[in-house]
């Protein structure tokens, strides 16, 4: 692989003791699954805007620490956390000169207004602060509660945002509240003069677009309306603001009815709006993002937007003065992750699985046309395309190594520490068809040792995800590969699937018809592989067992509830059980019930009468994703029913497991569970 050209490994893999390893994980005096667990692993990638300087979060068997580096130059450690304690380290901010950076420790940064959460159980939670250090030197200052920290555009001001407040601190004055709102401020940005803060004020059901002068003290909503105005961004002179407003299609809508979107662009002084263009019935009528900011102002007054026209999401562009027909910027059946503009808003940059389905590079293309070019090669995955002033980094991955910050170019250098994963191989990229004929996409991690191998199926959660032909960007699912390595280590075929209603594959894919509560669509996919697995001539059908995590929870429940016959075991991380919820008083009576009765049978509830399989739960319960009370539900059903399963309860732990120690847990007790009963060959 060509990333791997002069590539230094500044670190080898560190062990981490835990009490009670299993004997099969031991070879030799050593343990390889926590010694993977162990590797660091790089998120939160951000760079400066007139300086060519990064900063990440490392994440290092639990211990979170902050990196920064220049090109050329060593990376090096500015935050000096030393405890597994379950701590967040996010919401990075470096200031335009690159010579400061604002960090948020504490907190969970997908839910960042809710209770505290406490993993490590401590006899208080841990508070959610805002700190401020210099790059270059010296402790770094708490500033106060809150998060999301923005940097005005000279450096001299931070607003930062709590519980629905924006508060702004100047110098060395404690910081002081400028303004409270009803919902929760989201997307907190300065204008270019550094007058004004623009937020979205999200309020459960809709949404609104706010606008601060803090010259006049003066807050003002941009064209407020029915549904959800997301995805602010000043033009380049800050005299305008673009947004994207969006509704939910109601329940029954044909789909391709609508149009259910639209772009505004209002005037900053005045407030007037007009809406530039309205997305028309059909595909991408309903409104769908990447996993970044969505909406740029170019350098030549064009707004670019993502948009599912042709079935594939992809980024184009519309005069922000003119608007007329929107022009796509990267045709192709692909589909584009994340992307942004190049400092001087006249080019494109974007990671797309472009030429390969399985995997992500980097790609840049001038906005005035031209031919794509293609920044990264080889066989590595490129996500999260990062500029620091005119030079561009990425979050890159590969078969052996976590996820690691490095320059984009075809000969990638890393920018901090690179880990070596010992022992794994790169799975193999499979297709297979479900029974309704829907071609499916999967990674085998092919079994060691001679003879009939047990096979499991990996589900992963979501489901709006997809899993790679390496480490995934994800800390989640780079532990989720980890665990599917060692398994095939341990003498287990492993195939993950990326099953409809996942990403990358298309819209007709993702939004596959009947799926989830309107039928479960996406079983018929896991059904499929886990009957690919058994029929293999290295596969053994007498030992098919499955794990997942989340909706791959839920699915991995609905398999051994409707096809115990198939899949002997499995192992349910948080999974969600039933999935009946209160549906749309826009239904008629007879409609409503109707919908019940369809959610309740896409439930792995409705089939528990034919669930025979052992089972072992494990879930966190303080998990704000899916309710702990979902794995209660099913423990006293399957009691009810005399069906053997174990349990894995951590108390206070969130969704993703906030604690290192509680991963290596999990997984060491699902090894242990799995092998107990499918038995593979070392």
């Amino acid at each position: 692989m060509m990333w791997r050209a002069g590539l230094r490994l500044f670190l080898c893999a560190i062990g981490l003791a835990v009490a009670g390893p299993t004997v099969s994980a031991q070879q030799g005096g050593r343990d390889p699954l926590a010694e993977a667990l162990a590797l660091p692993v790089a998120s939160g990638l951000v760079g400066a805007r007139n300086a060519q300087r990064f900063a990440w979060v490392e994440n290092r068997a639990g211990v979170r620490n902050i990196w920064v580096a220049e090109p050329g130059r060593a990376a090096r450690r500015i935050t000096q956390f030393t405890a597994d304690d379950g701590v967040p380290v996010a919401d990075l901010a470096l200031s335009a000169d690159g010579r400061r950076i604002a960090f948020v420790r504490g907190g969970d940064p997908e839910f960042a207004d809710e209770d505290l959460p406490n993993a490590a159980s401590a006899p208080e939670a841990p508070r959610q602060q805002l700190f401020v250090a210099n790059v270059d030197g010296g402790p770094a200052t708490a500033i106060g509660d809150g998060h999301s920290p923005v940097f005005s555009p000279a450096g001299d001001r931070l607003a930062f945002t709590r519980q629905g407040e924006i508060w702004l601190a100047e110098g060395t004055a404690q910081p002081r509240r400028v303004a409270r709102v009803n919902g929760e401020v989201n997307r907190l940005q300065w204008s270019p003069d550094g007058r004004r803060l623009l937020f979205v004020d999200y309020r459960d059901n809709h949404s609104f677009v706010g606008l601060l002068d803090l010259a006049e003290g003066r807050l003002s909503y941009l064209d407020p309306g029915l549904g959800y105005s997301a995805e602010p961004i000043f033009s380049p002179d800050g005299r305008q603001v673009a947004f994207v407003r969006y509704f939910d299609p109601p329940a029954g809508a044909a789909e391709r009815s609508g149009p259910y979107w639209s772009i505004h662009v209002a005037d900053a002084a005045t407030g007037a709006a007009r809406r530039l263009w309205s997305a028309p019935a059909g595909l991408g009528a309903r409104y769908m993002g990447t996993r970044s900011r969505n909406l740029f102002w170019s350098a030549a007054g064009e707004i670019v937007f993502p948009w599912e026209r042709s079935g594939w999401l992809h980024p184009y562009a519309i005069d922000a003065l003119r608007g007329g027909t929107p022009r796509e910027l990267t045709p192709g059946a692909f589909e584009v992750e994340t992307y942004l503009l190049t400092p001087d808003g006249r080019s494109l940059v974007y990671a797309a699985n472009a030429d390969d389905l399985n995997r992500r590079h980097i790609w840049r293309r001038p906005l005035n046309g031209g031919v794509p070019e293609r920044l990264t090669s080889g066989d590595g995955i490129a996500s999260y395309p990062t500029f620091a002033g005119e030079t561009l980094a990425m979050i890159a991955t590969d078969v052996t190594h976590p996820a690691y910050p490095a320059l984009v170019g075809r000969m990638a250098s890393p920018l901090g520490n690179v880990a070596t994963a010992s022992g794994f191989t790169a799975p193999e990229a499979v297709r297979f068809r479900a029974e309704d004929g829907i071609e499916v996409h999967g990674q085998l991690f092919r079994g060691r040792g001679a003879g009939k191998r047990p096979g499991i199926v990996y589900v992963h959660g979501g489901p709006r995800r997809q899993m790679l032909l390496g480490f995934h960007p994800s800390s989640y699912y780079s532990n989720a590969y980890i665990m599917n390595q060692h398994l095939a280590a341990q003498g287990y075929n492993v195939l993950a699937v990326n099953y409809r209603s996942g990403t990358g594959y298309g819209q007709a894919f993702r939004d596959a018809k009947g799926i989830a509560r309107e039928g479960a669509s996406e079983y018929r996919d896991i059904l499929a592989a886990g009957r690919w697995l058994a029929a293999r001539a290295d596969g053994d059908p007498s030992r098919i067992g499955i794990w997942g995590g989340s909706w791959g929870g839920y699915l991995g429940a609905l398999a051994l509830a409707r096809d115990s016959d198939l899949f002997k075991v499995g192992v349910d991380f948080h999974g969600v059980h039933t999935l009946l919820r209160p549906v749309p008083d826009t239904l008629s009576p007879d409609a409503q019930l109707a919908a019940r009765q369809l959610q309740w049978q896409s439930s792995p509830m409705a089939s528990i009468d034919r669930w025979r399989s052992p089972v072992l739960l494990i879930h966190g319960d303080d998990d704000r994703n899916v309710p702990y009370s979902q794995s209660v539900l099913l423990a006293r059903e399957l009691a009810a029913r005399g069906i053997r399963f174990e349990e894995l309860v951590f108390p206070n732990e969130r969704h993703g497991f906030l604690r290192h120690a509680h991963w290596l847990q999990s997984l060491r007790a699902t090894e242990r569970f799995l092998n107990a009963e499918l038995k593979p060959q070392r």
